[in-house]
């Protein structure tokens, strides 16, 4: 059987239902029809799940690393052959999807060592005689459901944590890049783990996301999304007092002072706003620019917006793919009208493209003239769209920045020590960057951040084993050995 389906229970099934997956770049590209799970497969995959858990924990540290470090060594030696299958169902340039590929690898070989490494406590008690001990045990079942922006690197930095401390998986991924999520389960379940303990599951929201997350037989739930269903995976967890880690939304603030180096500040402002068709969370959509140098950096970044090459993602000169659907295209034209009549001035872009296969390609677009208070600098748009505003001062910077409900990463352009001293410590946010984009971070330190960007313990490196694992301390009193 062609492997286009769901996998549960340590097979590959046909599934319900299918929906077609086409190409971005162009949509008479047709890349293949993918299963949809019914909720029977989701209660056959959460029983599997169950009891293949137990049989992993059991089979010890070396095992787990032994497993995850083949996951990672194939994702790396096949990054090429699936970096072209991303870039061709998501739409970015081909050498992104080969490097998101690789990274994913990464996080399976770093946490491979992790595995190895997850080791607890010994305390002294108060008490004579007695012993104490403190270590981390699986947290159990773990619900994934990630997005499409990113289809193999974020699943990877969850699952590979999740199975490195002992859980199973059930992953729903977005039906937008099935073909990618397909490709991992089958490097993920070719390896010598047993059946059931890690799940595909796509399919409808109604039937699969929203029972597996208001399942009791769920332990946690990791989420990487929107605010508005980060809110409602909140609201109907709470229940089953589901354990959660979310990762949000965003509305990354990169400053620009009076001293920064401006072809640097440009380069990095142009590459974290437009990089990836601008559909990362740590986008820079709001640029902070000194009033000194706001005319002469804007400028530039026009330059280097009209610049860049919009094309199909396989085409080795395309810098900017297409936007990943049509829904999501005609969004972001719908920001730029909003924009308009809030009275920015659209300096450049923001138009439907056409190119010589029918995709949704898109211009990136900058807006100057903007207010903190406008929708386009309040609303986290997932589009090749920035807006920069200017300020006076440092100070005044720094509080636009900090005026959002999102805090996820930020960044700053200066040569002052002083200045980016005092940023690092006062932004509020959970990435703070100097002299670098506001996209772009390391796979073995934490990503998260604050307010309705992130809730729950942090992602990544060794601070992932505050959430895929729980604490036990255990009291011995041996007795006399005499």
């Amino acid at each position: 059987m062609q492997q286009t389906g769901i996998h549960i229970a340590g097979r590959w099934d046909a599934g319900a239902t299918h929906i077609e997956n086409r190409s971005p770049s162009d949509v008479s590209d047709l890349i293949g029809n993918y299963a949809q799970a019914s909720s029977e497969h989701l209660e056959e995959a959460l029983d599997s799940a169950r009891k293949a858990q137990n049989i992993w924990w059991a089979a010890g540290v070396q095992k787990r690393h032994d497993v995850l470090m083949a996951i990672g060594t194939e994702l790396m030696n096949r990054s090429a052959e699936i970096g072209e299958l991303i870039a061709r169902e998501e739409g970015k340039p081909v050498a992104e999807g080969k490097g998101e590929v690789y990274r994913a690898g990464q996080f399976f070989t770093w946490f491979a060592a992790e595995a190895l490494r997850n080791q607890g406590d010994l305390a002294e008690s108060v008490r004579s005689g007695v012993e104490v001990d403190v270590r981390r045990e699986p947290v159990g079942v773990v619900a994934i459901v990630s997005p499409w922006n990113f289809p193999v690197a974020t699943p990877a930095w969850k699952i590979a944590p999740a199975l490195a401390f002992g859980n199973a998986v059930v992953w729903k991924p977005a039906n937008l890049t099935l073909a990618s999520a397909v490709a991992l389960t089958d490097i993920i379940t070719h390896q010598d783990i047993p059946a059931g303990l890690f799940n595909l599951v796509s399919g409808p929201g109604r039937d699969v996301g929203q029972r597996l997350i208001e399942s009791h037989r769920v332990d946690a739930i990791s989420f990487t999304g929107s605010v508005s269903v980060g809110r409602g995976i909140a609201a109907a967890a709470i229940g089953n007092m589901t354990r959660l880690q979310m990762e949000m939304g965003s509305k990354n603030p990169l400053l620009v002072m009076d001293d920064a180096d401006l072809d640097l500040a440009v380069s990095c402002a142009a590459g974290a706003a437009f990089g990836g068709t601008g559909q990362k969370c740590t986008a820079a959509s709001r640029l902070i620019v000194h009033e000194s140098i706001h005319d002469a950096f804007v400028e530039r970044l026009v330059e280097a917006a009209e610049a860049l090459t919009v094309g199909h993602a396989l085409d080795a000169d395309t810098q900017l793919g297409p936007v990943v659907s049509d829904a999501q295209l005609q969004q972001n034209l719908a920001y730029i009208e909003t924009g308009k009549a809030e009275g920015a001035s659209l300096l450049c872009g923001g138009e439907r493209l056409e190119r010589a296969s029918d995709g949704y390609y898109m211009s990136p677009a900058v807006f100057s003239g903007t207010r903190n208070d406008m929708r386009i600098n309040r609303e986290e748009m997932f589009a090749p769209i920035t807006c920069v505003m200017k300020a006076g001062s440092y100070e005044e910077a720094l509080s636009l920045a900090n005026d959002s409900e999102f805090g996820l990463t930020a960044g700053i352009m200066t040569q002052s020590l002083a200045r980016a001293s005092h940023f690092r410590a006062n932004a509020r946010a959970g990435c703070v960057m100097v002299n670098l984009p506001t996209a772009g971070t390391d796979y073995h330190v934490p990503f998260g951040g604050r307010g309705a960007s992130s809730y729950g313990p942090r992602e990544q490196g060794s601070y992932a084993a505050e959430f895929y694992t729980v604490v036990k301390t255990a009291y011995v009193a041996a007795g006399d050995p005499l």
